[in-house]
Order: C-alpha cells, then sequence, then structure tokens
C-alpha cells in the first residue's frame, strides 16, 4: 500500500560518514546518477541507512474529527499567526476530511505553490522527460543557433551549480565533430521558447535582485547564478540565495561562445532558422548537437528541497508547453490550472500569477493542497509520488534543518513539509505521521501576520504540525 511506502521513505545520512550512495541499474540512470567508478569494490561496505521517518500502519485507528479539532484549534488561533489562518488535514488512506478552517478559502500560498507545480509537470511531462538544449546551424557557414528549451540548471562545464546537470562543452564538441572543418564564427542565442515578462508583475519590487528570484529565460546556466563557486558555498551553508545576471539567455550565449573559440562580440539574439524538408547536414536550421537536462524527477526534487523559483518558474513554463500554451507566466498558470482539473481536483480553489510561489496575487485553498498531496499519496497515480522525495524533513533537511525545535522537537523526523515564506505570509503543507502512524496529510497557510513576526509564525505553525506528529487524535 503506496501510503506505508511514503512514510517509510529513508533519508541516507551521507554527510555524517562522507559517503555517497549509487542507485543501481536503470533507476540511478534515471535520476542522473555517474556510474560508478571502477575501484568502487574496493571500497569499504557501506553502513545501512537509518530511517528518519517513522513507518506508517496500514491498521493504525484512523483519528477522529473531533480528536484532530481538539490537538488543533488552541493552536490555529494564537496571536503569532495573525488574524488569518486557514487549515485542512485529511487522512491520505481514505482522503478523509478530518479537519478544517477557511479550509476552501484561497489563500497567499507563498513558496507552497511548487507542490502545485511539482504535481502538475509531473502529470504533464512525466517523472522520466528531459529538457533539450540544441544547437543548430545559422543562415551562414560557421553560424551557431545555441536554442534554449528551458533547462534552468544546464551548466557550462563540470563545475556547475546543479550536479549532473546537462552542460554546453558537451554540446559545444558536439558542434565542432559536426561542423567538421568549418570553424565557427558567431553564436546567436534563440530563447525566443519563452514569451511575456521575464518578471512576474506580482513580485515584490526587491524579488528579480535579491537573490532568490531573476530574470526567467528560456536559455541560461546554473540558474542565471553569476557566481557559481561561492553560490555553491553558500548553499553548502544554508544559504540558497544568489547574485544572479540581468541577461542569464545571453551570458549562457558568451560561455557557449568561449568554448567555441568565438569572440564575445560576435554572440547576438535571433531565432534559429528553420530546417527544410530533407535538408543536407549543415544546412540552415539543422541540428548540431543536444544535451539533455537531469530527468524531470530530479529537477522536482531541486526545485522543492532548495525551494529553487528559478526551477520552479521553468518547470511552469513545461506544463504549458506540454498543453499548447504560451510558456510564459500567464500560460503557465492557464495549464497548470487545467491540469489540476484533470486530475479531478478543486481548480476554482485555485488562482495562480507564477509557478514559484513569488507572486502574491496567487491564493490556493488549504483543501486543494490536502487534496493534491492525498492524490499523489493514495496510489491512483504513482508518478506523482515523486513529490514527496524531495519533501524536507523536520529538524533534518532542506527548509526544515532547523525547524522544529523546542516543544515542536517532539515531531523531528516525522514530517515531510514544503514552507512558504513572503513578508506577513507563512505557510508550511505536507505529511505527517501520527503517533498511532496514521499517514496524514495537512496545510496551514496564513497571510496576516504582522511584518516582524517571522520567527513566532514559524515556531507556531511547527507547534501545529507537531500537534498532530504526536497524538492519535481520537
Amino acid at each position: 500500500m503506496l501510503p506505508v511506502a511514503l512514510a517509510t521513505v529513508l533519508v541516507l545520512v551521507l554527510a555524517a560518514v562522507g559517503l555517497a550512495v549509487v542507485r543501481p541499474g536503470p533507476v540511478g540512470q534515471w535520476l542522473g546518477d555517474e556510474p560508478a567508478a571502477p575501484s568502487a569494490a574496493a571500497r569499504p561496505p557501506e553502513p545501512a541507512p537509518v530511517p528518519v521517518l517513522a513507518a506508517a500502519d496500514a491498521n493504525a485507528p484512523l483519528p477522529t474529527t473531533a480528536g484532530v479539532r481538539a490537538a488543533l484549534a488552541p493552536l490555529v488561533g494564537v496571536s503569532a499567526l495573525g488574524d488569518r489562518v486557514n487549515v485542512s488535514v485529511a487522512d491520505v488512506a481514505t482522503g478523509r476530511p478530518l479537519y478544517g478552517r477557511g479550509e476552501d478559502d484561497g489563500t497567499v500560498p507563498a513558496s507552497v505553490t511548487k507542490l502545485v507545480t511539482a504535481v502538475t509537470v509531473l502529470a504533464a511531462r512525466g517523472p522520466g522527460y528531459r529538457i533539450p538544449t540544441r544547437a543548430v546551424a545559422g543562415a551562414a557557414p560557421g553560424e551557431v543557433v545555441l536554442v534554449g528549451g528551458g533547462d534552468p540548471t544546464l551548466a557550462v562545464d563540470r563545475k556547475g551549480f546543479y550536479p549532473g546537470a546537462a552542460r554546453l562543452d558537451d554540446l559545444a564538441a558536439q558542434v565542432k565533430k559536426a561542423l567538421g572543418g568549418t570553424a565557427p564564427t558567431k553564436v546567436v542565442v534563440d530563447s525566443t521558447l519563452y514569451s511575456g515578462p521575464v518578471h512576474e508583475p506580482g513580485w515584490d519590487s526587491d524579488i528579480p535582485d535579491g537573490g532568490y528570484g531573476g530574470a526567467v529565460t528560456a536559455l541560461m546556466t546554473d540558474g542565471a547564478r553569476s557566481d557559481v563557486p561561492q553560490a555553491k558555498k553558500d548553499h553548502d551553508n544554508g544559504n540558497h540565495g544568489a547574485d544572479r545576471v540581468a541577461k542569464p539567455d545571453v551570458a549562457a550565449g558568451r560561455s557557449f561562445a568561449r568554448l567555441l573559440g568565438v569572440p564575445a562580440d560576435r554572440v547576438t539574439t535571433g531565432r534559429a532558422p528553420a530546417a527544410g524538408a530533407g535538408a543536407a547536414a549543415g544546412a540552415p536550421g539543422t541540428q548540431l548537437g543536444v544535451v539533455s537536462s537531469l530527468p524531470m524527477v530530479r529537477l522536482v526534487d531541486i526545485m522543492i528541497s532548495d525551494s529553487d523559483n528559478l526551477v520552479a518558474e521553468a518547470l511552469a513554463r513545461q506544463v504549458a508547453l506540454a498543453r499548447g500554451e504560451a510558456a510564459s507566466f500567464a500560460g503557465g498558470a492557464k495549464a497548470m490550472d487545467a491540469v489540476v482539473a484533470e486530475l479531478g481536483l478543486p481548480a476554482d480553489e485555485m488562482s495562480l500569477a507564477d509557478g514559484s510561489g513569488l507572486s502574491r496575487s496567487n491564493r490556493i485553498s488549504p483543501s486543494l493542497l490536502t487534496d493534491l498531496i492525498t492524490l499523489a499519496g493514495d496510489g491512483t497515480r504513482p508518478e506523482l509520488a515523486a513529490i514527496f522525495g524531495g519533501l524536507p524533513v523536520a529538524a533534518w533537511s532542506g527548509t526544515l534543518t532547523d525547524r522544529f525545535a523546542g516543544p515542536a522537537g517532539v515531531a523531528a523526523g516525522q514530517v515531510r513539509a514544503k514552507t512558504g515564506t513572503l513578508t506577513r505570509v507563512h505557510a508550511i503543507a505536507g505529511l505527517v505521521s501520527t503517533a498511532d502512524g496514521r499517514l496524514l496529510s495537512f496545510a496551514v497557510l496564513t497571510d496576516d501576520v504582522p511584518p516582524d513576526g517571522l520567527t513566532a509564525a514559524r515556531a507556531a505553525l511547527d507547534r501545529v504540525t507537531a500537534a498532530l506528529a504526536t497524538c492519535g487524535c481520537r
């Protein structure tokens, strides 16, 4: 039974022992692992993985609505959460609602929006889909057109930000081989796959250059980070913000030109010529090379675990492309709404402006979130269960590493959840295993917290979730 499997997901203790786990066979290839080194057999055997999530019991008693209400009502009404706190709790195995407070009311979700983005892109593209970045022959001999396909994790070389990402140096090698004796003389950057504004109008004014957002273009490298070595160091220290380049597509084109030996002043923007039917190799528009992103399941993991906003916006546009909509903020929002409805979920309880949750124009109801999480976990759509791999674990990983301290620490390892934060907006949604081993989905959203109330609001949300983890609620 899948809810049991989800609750027994293991988080491996890798950092402490300094080991890397290589997934065997096709699974490793699907998730983008590098092949094992020939000397791997000579290494000491890896220790058994340590579970940090309690196993669910398929026969555990179902909490009662009265029991859940008694546990949560005193906690959701505290002043630290402000005057507008909307909550939904449901049982994953049955889908039965267990508690609601403003559960059908659209609320500003912040980064919890990424759960919708994850489910819709997995439904629209599938977990194994990879985003291509292509190079094609330009209109003149020696002219190479770099065509962005929307892969935000594309790297310049092996030193990229995202492990295992597709690389421009691999693409450049393909181009040189395809051109034979013709030397590259010009690079044209084609990022016309995306349309509309590069920043969503509902974003706060400090988001485009504040380190967590940036220009959304169909071609970029390393999530548009301007200093990849520093960004990697900051990421390892828990800081996911980074300076971003103003024009990611042009910056990527210049990196590609350098790899081809083309001067930076020979990089322009434009559109790839169409390849004629039966065109000979090397004719304008014909493909000179292609590299492919990590599979969608890994991109979803990255988006959720690091709350990566530019990856989220790229995945929203993949939903749009899969549904024949414009690859824009508006097209992504329209396509995501359509996929939510196709999944049988209440799309009328959602109104989106972006895929990352940076926009204050977004509205999602808590009950839609618990319905979505339940659908992903009940086994009827197994491809959607890929959203759970990247969900942070309470007091253990991702955005929950430093959460669930003090009294809420009793829930450490019992919760997997996505958080959301904007000024005055705080949210958490995910899975929790109760004291009896019952797996529940939950969402708590508040969008009217005092401006200086971040720390208190997060602690209050942790206490709400901890109450579910520590009670049988019967």
